[in-house]
C-alpha cells in the first residue's frame, strides 16, 4: 500500500497545515481531480496524491472528494487501526466546533443510529468468518469441476454428455464467483494479506480473471450504488437507459443511439449473454495489459492453460474454444439475472448525497431467502446487509437482517423484499418503464 514519493509529498504538506480549522463549504471546494479533500470521524485529509496509490483504485476514495467519507471508510476497511496510519501524513486539519459532523442531506440521527448498529454486530462476533463454510465451498467447486472432466474421459464426449459437462463447469465457474467475491471483500480471513492471495488464486486460476479490474470496479459500485457516473454498473454504454431519470434526460435531448423503448426486448439478446463472454472478457484483458499488470495475467493464463490440457485431449483446440464460449454463455445468463435483480428495479439517479444506510436502501433488495436462493446466489439475496456491512462474512447476513430492518422500520425507510420470481421479472418491467419514458420524453417533450 505504500504511496512513495507521491504519499510523502503529501505527507509532508500536512505536517505543515494539520492544525486548519475548516468549514463544511471550503471541504465542498475541493472536489475536482487535482484537488481532493475528504472528512473522516471530523478530521480533514488531503487525499490529492494518495488518491493515485489507494489500494482500492483512484475512483472509489475520489468518489467522496469533498464529502463525509466516514461511513464508506469503516465499511470498506475491517483493520481500521492498521488503516489509519496511511491517513496520519495526509491530516490537514478538522470541521470546526460549529460545523455539523455530517455534510449535505446526510441525517445525523440516522447515522448515528446506523453506527450503534454496527458497534453490536461488532461485539456479537457476526464480523467473524467460519472457516469451515469457506472450505466446503471451495470443496464443492473444485468437486463440480473434477466431475465434469471425467465424466467426459470415462463417457466420452457425446452431446448429451457435453451439456452435462457444460452445466457443471458454469455452476463451478459462477459458485467460484461467489467465492472469489468473499475473498475480494475481505470478509473470510483477519488478515488483509491471506484474503488478498486467495483472491487472486479464485478469480485468476478458478476463473481467469483479474483481481485488481474486480476491486477498482466493484469498489465504486459498492461506494456510490446506482449513481451515475460513480457505479460502472449503471454505465450502460448507451445500450440501455436506467432508472426514471436518464430515459427522460435522454428523450429530452432527442438522444436515440438505440431503439429504447424495445430494451426489455433486445436485453435478452445483448445483457445477458454478451456480458461476460464478450464485454467483461475484453475489458479484463484490456485492463491487464494497459496498466501492466503482469501478476494477475499470469493468474488468468494458468486458469486457461489448465483448461487447455483437461479439454484439448477430448476436444481439439477449435472444441475447446467453443466449450469455453458456452460455458461462459450460461454462466454469463445466470450472473446478469442475479445480480441484476437487486439493483436495475430500484432507484437509479444522480448523487444525492445520501448517509450510508439510506443511499444504500435506495439502490438494493432482497430476495427471500431460502437453502436454494443462498446457494443460487451467493447469498447475495441478502444484498442490503451486504452492502450495509461488506466486509461481513456472508453466512452472516441473516443474522443480522432483523436488526436492519428493525432500524429501517424505525426511520421509515423501505425494505424491499421479494420472491425470486418476482425479483427476475421486475428486471424485465423496469427495463420496459425505463423505456416507455424514454419515448414519451422523446415524442412530446
Amino acid at each position: 500500500m505504500g504511496g512513495g514519493g507521491q504519499l510523502k509529498e503529501a505527507g509532508e504538506q500536512g505536517r505543515v497545515q494539520a492544525g486548519g480549522v475548516y468549514t463544511w463549504e471550503e471541504v465542498q471546494s475541493h472536489c475536482n481531480r487535482n484537488d481532493q479533500w475528504l472528512v473522516i470521524d471530523r478530521k480533514v485529509y488531503n487525499i490529492t496524491q494518495w488518491a493515485k496509490r489507494h489500494p482500492g483504485g483512484i475512483r472509489v476514495i475520489s468518489h467522496y472528494a469533498g464529502e463525509d467519507a466516514s461511513e464508506a471508510f469503516t465499511a470498506f476497511h475491517p483493520n481500521l487501526k492498521y488503516v489509519q496510519k496511511f491517513l496520519k501524513p495526509l491530516l490537514i486539519g478538522e470541521l470546526a466546533a460549529t460545523e455539523p459532523s455530517q455534510d449535505r442531506n446526510k441525517n445525523a440521527t440516522i447515522t448515528k443510529d446506523f453506527h450503534t448498529l454496527r458497534a453490536r454486530v461488532e461485539s456479537e462476533g457476526l464480523f467473524q468468518a467460519q472457516p469451515l463454510f469457506f472450505c466446503l465451498h471451495l470443496g464443492h467447486i473444485l468437486l463440480l469441476e473434477a466431475l465434469a472432466w471425467l465424466i467426459i474421459w470415462v463417457w466420452g464426449t457425446s452431446w448429451t454428455l457435453t451439456f452435462l459437462c457444460s452445466i457443471m463447469l458454469a455452476t463451478a465457474q459462477l459458485q467460484a464467483g461467489w467465492l472469489q467475491h468473499d475473498f475480494g471483500h475481505l470478509s473470510v480471513f483477519k488478515e488483509s494479506s491471506w484474503n488478498h492471495m486467495l483472491h487472486k488464486f479464485s478469480i485468476g486460476h478458478l476463473k481467469g480473471a483479474s483481481a485488481n479490474w474486480w476491486n477498482h470496479r466493484h469498489f465504486q459500485h459498492h461506494a456510490k450504488p446506482n449513481i451515475f457516473s460513480k457505479d460502472p454498473d449503471v454505465n450502460m454504454l448507451h445500450v440501455f437507459v436506467v432508472g426514471t431519470t436518464q430515459p427522460v434526460e435522454y428523450g429530452v435531448k432527442k438522444i436515440k443511439y438505440m431503439p429504447y423503448h424495445y430494451q426489455h426486448q433486445y436485453f435478452f439478446l445483448v445483457g445477458p449473454p454478451l456480458l461476460i463472454p464478450v464485454y467483461f472478457h475484453i475489458q479484463i484483458i484490456r485492463t491487464m495489459i494497459s496498466r501492466h499488470d503482469w501478476v494477475d495475467l499470469a493468474w488468468s493464463l494458468s486458469y486457461y492453460l489448465r483448461y487447455l490440457c483437461c479439454s484439448i485431449p477430448m476436444y481439439g483446440l477449435f472444441g475447446s474454444l467453443v466449450l469455453i464460449i458456452f460455458v461462459r454463455f450460461l454462466e454469463s445468463n445466470w450472473f446478469v439475472w442475479v445480480t441484476q435483480m437487486n439493483h436495475l428495479p430500484m432507484n437509479i439517479d444522480h448523487e444525492k448525497h445520501q448517509d450510508w444506510l439510506s443511499m444504500q436502501l435506495q439502490a438494493t433488495c432482497n430476495i427471500k431467502q431460502s437453502p436454494f436462493n443462498d446457494w443460487f446466489s451467493g447469498h447475495l439475496n441478502f444484498q442490503i446487509e451486504h452492502h450495509l456491512f461488506p466486509t461481513m462474512p456472508r453466512h452472516n447476513y441473516h443474522r443480522v437482517a432483523p436488526l436492519v430492518r428493525a432500524l429501517c422500520e424505525k426511520h421509515g425507510i423501505p425494505y424491499k423484499v421479494k420472491t425470486m420470481w418476482q425479483g427476475l421479472a421486475d428486471v424485465f418491467m423496469s427495463l420496459k418503464n425505463s423505456g416507455d419514458l424514454w419515448l414519451d420524453a422523446y415524442l412530446h417533450k
